[in-house]
């Protein structure tokens, strides 16, 4: 808990001052603390540099290193010069103080233009934290590489390579609101300080512990079924980065002081799983989806109640409310479609209704009109079939089933959803209305949906059932309830495991 009032307050500061930028300092934060290396994608003068550099700043003793890149630069510039000592021993030997091998936090700007001769040392220092040093395999300190680019780099595979070690990807744009822009130009400090420093064996010593950090079930599915999903819109991610993602979650569950690495820690993904920025909102929007009642849709429940709804319409339509007679022919019809059929192959025959005997005769036009008057005037009785009338009914009880289950596990998560993010220090302020107002959009699309049953059970003619009185799971009095009463919910309206869901969200209920 120590740790985590540190990290508020170093956030705090740090938006205090960088405005427009909590998504990135969280990520910066978190990247350092995680052991993952971090991409700025933007123009110049986004405050790259002086955010990369005021991040080391909060590291008690670290030291930083920042280059500006070129395809001209070479290795001496990075990674130090020849010892002149060692040549007359002919060994190779660089003086590597000061330089890249010997920092804990990194900038290098316009990382993407640097030569080959720089990216096979890079690479290994990214991943392994290793540097080769001659003979001499030297460990370097480093807790994070921040990269900075104007652009992506071209398909190219050495290229790819490197922007693949880079988990935590930001893309940055100039402030928008009027208010910070006028803060930022008359009435921000000249000089950052940081409120508080971490030591780095603090750091390290959290690491050691997020290992051990357990990942809750719905966690489990949320992810495997999320990758699913990315496969399928084309967006591929190596197995080395989802590795990583989950030792980042664990972290990031570590540092604000959860029990366990619950789903809102999955909302963090949105900026791990892009490779395009053109990704980036698909991403984000799938992300939010799954991590929020684990992808459960709602939209997929009320285009069912829709189609069914449909279904029970055109069967009403179908049953004709009277017979009808072909007054040219003397055929009888008990359905609309075998009168349509019939006007095709006889288009000049006309009608009279069995009920009004053969004093009246319609055209084709005017007998559509009469049978759809009738209809209305008949009300919303059904004049289906005994058969048909049991299958829409199964078919809609079923749906009813399903959407109460569904609405009485959105009424007792949401609170418990809230607490969950609250809990969560890395998520920004938009996050966390974001995925509110998903969670209650959701909500009102099962008002909607108990406004198409309602129709529907009014075109059927049958009541509506007695709601069953369910007890809502108290958050805080009665856990070991709400969890039982949690567990039993489970919705098969989509391909998830929902039951390993819920079992996920009731062991959030026994934590709490």
């Amino acid at each position: 808990m120590f740790l985590k009032e540190k990290l508020l307050e170093i956030k705090s500061v740090f938006m205090a001052y960088f405005k427009e930028r909590e998504a990135e300092i969280n990520g910066s934060l978190l990247a350092v603390l995680s052991g993952e290396n971090l991409l700025f994608l933007g123009p110049p003068g986004t405050a790259k540099t002086q955010l990369a550099k005021n991040i080391c700043q909060s590291i008690e003793g670290g030291n930083f290193f920042n280059y500006l890149l070129t395809s001209f630069s070479t290795p001496e510039e990075l990674f130090g010069p020849l010892s002149l000592k060692a040549l007359e021993k002919d060994e190779f030997h660089r003086k590597i103080d000061g330089c890249l091998p010997t920092a804990h936090i990194a900038l290098l700007d316009e990382i993407f233009k640097a030569s080959s001769a720089i990216l096979n040392s890079l690479l290994t220092i990214l991943n392994e934290h290793k540097y080769h040093n001659g003979r001499e395999l030297v460990d370097v300190p480093l807790l994070s590489v921040f990269g900075a680019s104007n652009e992506l780099p071209d398909e190219n595979e050495s290229l790819e390579a490197l922007y693949d070690r880079f988990l935590f990807r930001y893309r940055l744009s100039y402030i928008q609101d009027d208010e910070n822009f006028r803060d930022l130009l008359f009435r921000s400090p000249e000089e950052f300080e940081p409120a508080a420093t971490l030591r780095v064996s603090a750091i390290y010593e959290l690491r050691a512990r997020a290992k051990d950090m357990p990942v809750d079930p719905d966690v489990e599915v949320i992810i495997t079924e999320l990758r699913k999903s990315l496969q399928l819109q084309e967006i591929e991610i190596s197995d080395r980065r989802w590795k990583k993602v989950i030792q980042v979650l664990k972290v990031a569950a570590c540092s604000s002081g959860c029990p366990t690495v619950d789903r809102t820690m999955v909302l963090l993904l949105q900026h791990m799983l892009w490779n395009l920025p053109e990704e980036r909102e698909t991403i984000r929007k799938t992300v939010f989806e799954f991590a929020i009642s684990g992808g459960i849709s709602t939209e997929k429940l009320c285009q069912e109640a829709e189609d069914l709804q449909a279904a029970v319409s055109i069967a009403l339509k179908n049953e004709l409310p009277v017979n009808i007679i072909c007054d040219s022919c003397g055929e009888e019809f008990l359905l609309r479609q075998e009168i349509e059929t019939h006007h095709i192959s006889h288009p000049n025959h006309s009608y009279t209704l069995k009920a009004e005997g053969s004093s009246r005769i319609y055209p084709y036009s005017n007998l559509v009109k009469k049978i759809d008057s009738l209809q209305e005037v008949a009300g919303k009785v059904s004049t289906l079939s005994q058969a048909q009338k049991e299958i829409f009914e199964t078919e809609l009880e079923a749906l009813v089933d399903r959407m109460e289950r569904v609405k009485y596990r959105f009424e007792a998560e949401r609170e418990l959803l809230k607490n969950l993010m609250n809990a969560n220090i890395w998520l920004s302020t938009l996050d966390r209305n974001e995925a509110l107002l998903l969670h209650d959009t959701r909500s009102t699309e099962l008002s909607e949906l108990n406004d198409l049953i309602s129709k529907s059970r009014l075109m059927l003619g049958v009541q509506s059932r007695q709601a069953k009185p369910e007890p809502k799971p108290a958050l805080q009095p009665a856990k070991e309830a709400g969890k039982r009463e949690i567990e039993k919910i489970s919705v098969s309206d989509s391909g998830n495991s929902v039951n390993s869901f819920m079992k996920g969200i009731g062991s959030r209920f026994k934590l709490r």
